[in-house]
C-alpha cells in the first residue's frame, strides 16, 4: 500500500484521529485498514473504536495477521472493492463496517 502502489490510492501509517491511532488510512476515501493479532478477538474496546470511527464518516476494514501473511492477494482485493465503493455495508465475512451501516443500526 505504500507510494500509491495500490491503484494510485494514498494510505498513511499509524495515524491519530481523536483519541486512537489506526493502522492505515485512506484519508481521500475516509478508509481506515486496521491489522489485528489475536488479543483483539471479540473486543470490546475494539468495538467502541469501530463505532467512534464510524461516527465521524471512516469506514474500517479490519483483518488478521495472518490474512495479510497468508491471503496478501485476497486483502490487496477486498481494500480495493472497499475502495471502490463495491462494499457498502457492515459485513463480518470481510471485515468491513462503514458509517451507513452503523446509522442503520440507530
Amino acid at each position: 500500500m505504500r507510494a500509491r502502489r495500490l491503484n494510485g490510492h494514498k494510505f498513511s501509517r499509524q495515524i491519530p484521529l481523536g483519541p486512537f491511532i489506526v493502522d492505515f488510512l485512506c484519508r481521500e476515501k475516509r478508509l481506515i485498514v486496521e491489522v489485528d493479532g489475536f488479543h483483539h478477538a471479540d473486543s470490546r474496546s475494539d468495538r467502541s473504536r469501530t463505532a467512534w470511527l464510524n461516527a465521524r464518516g471512516y469506514s474500517i476494514l479490519r483483518f488478521w495477521n495472518h490474512e495479510i501473511s497468508r491471503q496478501r492477494r485476497s486483502v490487496l482485493e477486498t481494500i480495493l472493492a472497499a475502495l471502490n465503493g463495491e462494499i457498502a455495508v457492515e459485513d463480518e465475512k470481510t471485515g468491513f463496517y462503514s458509517p451507513a451501516s452503523a446509522e442503520l443500526k440507530e
